[in-house]
């Protein structure tokens, strides 16, 4: 497995492939889980070759401390992405990437406004323009993203439309725990305490009540919620937990005529 910790090692790398070859990647930020396990095993079947990016975008927090606790697991994550088959990493560093120190990006002026992007100024700026800096370096047929960052997922797929990029979004179902709490690097930032707490809030996502009684009963247990709207056949939330922000999504309930 390789590990890239520059645009020319990647560039490099992606030359000596052969150009019957496909290409699947993997954006992450690290700190990879179960749920990025099942990304990884797609792309590796779906693809001759899987390549992971590990890179914590600076540009797509808008909350400071939120990045300075984001966790880095570099260790476990080569161990995982090694146990995986992954064929290499991808770990650039911020001048890399925004040479330009984030001048030129990527803007979408009506879907990324709302829901998370009502609550994180800048944010789908930043992933935008991350995921297309990593598409034209990496150049990869196809790119995994889960369902659990719904709109991240709708966004990307509609900038990969709007700019002709010859890449297949591929979306993946979101992998849960026991409690069907989704997986998120975020969790393990959760006190055990909160950790249990957090397990009602996919539990009231999932029921009929409309979506201001979900909001309702979520700010009733002690979450901060943010938001709970339906968008695009899904219910999606986002609320914090012991100061820790947590999004899902699930398909929303059917409503009569």
């Amino acid at each position: 497995m390789k590990i890239l910790n520059t645009i020319n090692a990647l560039q490099n790398w992606r030359k000596s492939i052969a150009h019957d070859k496909s290409v699947g990647i993997v954006p992450t930020m690290g700190a990879l889980h179960d749920g990025h396990r099942s990304l990884i095993a797609r792309c590796r079947r779906e693809n001759d070759i899987c390549v992971i990016s590990i890179f914590v975008n600076p540009t797509q927090f808008n909350d400071p401390n939120d990045l300075a606790t984001y966790p880095v697991t570099f260790e476990e994550d080569r161990a995982i992405c090694e146990a995986e088959g992954v064929d290499a990493i991808f770990m650039p560093q911020y001048g890399d990437l925004y040479p330009d120190d984030y001048r030129y990006r990527v803007s979408e002026d009506r879907e990324s406004c709302l829901l998370c992007g009502a609550h994180r100024a800048g944010h789908f700026d930043g992933v935008l323009s991350v995921v297309m800096k990593l598409f034209n370096l990496a150049q990869p047929r196809r790119a995994y993203f889960g369902e659990k960052d719904w709109q991240q997922l709708q966004l990307v797929k509609g900038m990969v439309d709007a700019f002709f990029m010859p890449v297949s979004v591929v979306a993946c179902p979101t992998v849960r725990e026991t409690d069907n709490l989704a997986l998120s690097s975020r969790n393990r930032r959760l006190s055990s305490e909160h950790r249990k707490k957090a397990a009602r809030f996919p539990h009231l996502l999932s029921t009929d009540a409309s979506a201001a009684e979900v909001a309702r009963l979520l700010k009733t247990d002690g979450f901060k919620v943010d938001y709970v709207e339906d968008f695009k056949g899904r219910r999606c939330a986002a609320i914090h937990c012991g100061g820790v922000r947590l999004i899902d999504n699930l398909p929303a309930p059917e409503t009569e005529d």
